[in-house]
């Protein structure tokens, strides 16, 4: 089938919360029948479409192509469903293979064995095909199948961006708990940051949240150094690949200084940003120093911060955590008016111990962990009354 004529139906995942920025993105990109659900984003298009999504999108975390939808009530009608599906028309049986189960109420037992079922329709339908079958390699597979069970049907889907979209290619060190860069990005464009104005994370760790705003900045294509599942497809289409990642990189701009700053306490964090940076050849663009957030001077009279604290999860943080919200209210109120902050965090009792009024909560998910958004303008006397903690619930 010749690119000009292949149009596709597709499924973009992304951090819960971020669909509608996906859709966004999507639509920019040329997409059409965009529908958005809880995790991602449905929609259609050509092969320009599937490598444009792969290439420009900084939300996205997987662009699946949708090959088979079934109805199904017991493990034999998934295997049936995947047995359908003309696999040996999509990746030659030389291609290792791996396949990937996600559920939502459905009446099967064991995921483990439906995701072995497929497995089998898959490399019996090669053998039927071909007389032979693909291997299976759940560490370094060459093409990745997936598979979505609600609770009445089977949806079967090749993935056309391998390594996981956050994977940008720059990260040499991950320093402690760094967020997913999708969901970094997704943050900054909640913020409603224009690339211009001053951009602050005074806790920056390994530099998650400077890196992706200094490649916003310089319009730098996420995917423009990294490689794909859709190359090792016999759809795969290598001149129109080339003249989209061209296009891209002759958009770029080179890497100049730019309002983006970061600090944190932590040295040996400090080091892990400098190192990312360095690899994703941004180190002229970020300005680091080593601060601690609960004194540092702003960088700029106004700007934007971003910050992602530690959520106090872990045994024994929860004490420190509420006795560092309210001193980071005081530094806020004191030396950063005129500034909108917006802090990420899955402690729901942020917005009190903190005592800064939030003009907007909004959820998000890390993974699994149920998180909020919170903003704040902060203007000089916004502090609250601290209340008497004493008398609050338990």
């Amino acid at each position: 089938m010749s690119s000009d004529a292949f149009s596709g139906a597709y499924f973009a995942t992304c951090p819960r919360g971020l669909e509608a920025l996906l859709a966004e993105e999507l639509r920019a990109i040329g997409a059409s029948a965009i529908r958005t659900v809880p995790g991602g984003v449905s929609f259609a298009g050509g092969l320009a479409v599937c490598y444009g999504a792969n290439l420009h999108s900084r939300i996205a975390t997987r662009v699946l192509l949708r090959l088979g939808h079934a109805p199904y009530r017991k493990e034999q009608d998934v295997y049936d469903a995947a047995y359908a599906v003309a696999w040996q028309r999509w990746f030659p049986v030389e291609r290792s293979i791996r396949v990937d189960v996600t559920a939502i109420r459905s009446p099967l037992k064991s995921l483990d064995f439906i995701t072995l079922r497929i497995k089998d329709a898959v490399c019996d339908r090669f053998r039927a095909e071909c007389g032979s079958r693909p291997n299976v390699d759940t560490r370094a597979a060459e093409v990745r199948i997936a598979a979505f069970l609600d609770a009445h049907h089977a949806t079967l889907y090749l993935d056309t961006s391998g390594e996981p979209l956050y994977k940008r290619g720059y990260r040499t060190e991950r320093g402690e708990a760094p967020l997913k860069e999708n969901l970094a990005a997704g943050i900054l464009a909640l913020t409603g940051w224009n690339t211009e104005e001053p951009l602050y994370d005074p806790m920056c760790g390994s530099g998650t949240f400077v890196i992706e705003a200094a490649m916003m900045a310089l319009r730098i294509a996420p995917g423009a150094g990294r490689s794909f599942g859709f190359e090792r497809l016999l759809t795969y289409d290598a001149k129109l690949w080339r003249g989209l990642r061209d296009a891209a990189l002759a958009l770029q701009q080179k890497p100049h200084g730019l309002p983006v700053f970061g600090s944190d306490i932590s040295g040996r964090e400090l080091r892990y940003a400098q190192e990312n940076l360095k690899s994703a050849g941004l180190e002229q663009a970020v300005e680091l120093r080593k601060a601690d957030v609960l004194e540092v001077p702003p960088p700029a009279p106004y700007g934007i911060m971003v910050v992602n604290p530690p959520y106090g999860v872990r045994l024994g943080e929860e004490q420190a955590m509420a006795e560092f919200y309210p001193k980071l209210g005081d530094a806020l109120k004191n030396r950063f008016a005129g500034w909108r902050c917006y802090i990420f965090s899955a402690d729901t009792e942020l917005p009190r111990r903190i005592r800064l009024k939030a003009t907007k909560r909004t959820p998000l998910f890390n993974g699994p962990l149920e998180c909020r958004l919170y903003e704040y303008h902060v203007i000089a006397g916004s502090l609250r009354r601290p209340r008497d903690e004493s008398a609050a619930p338990a």
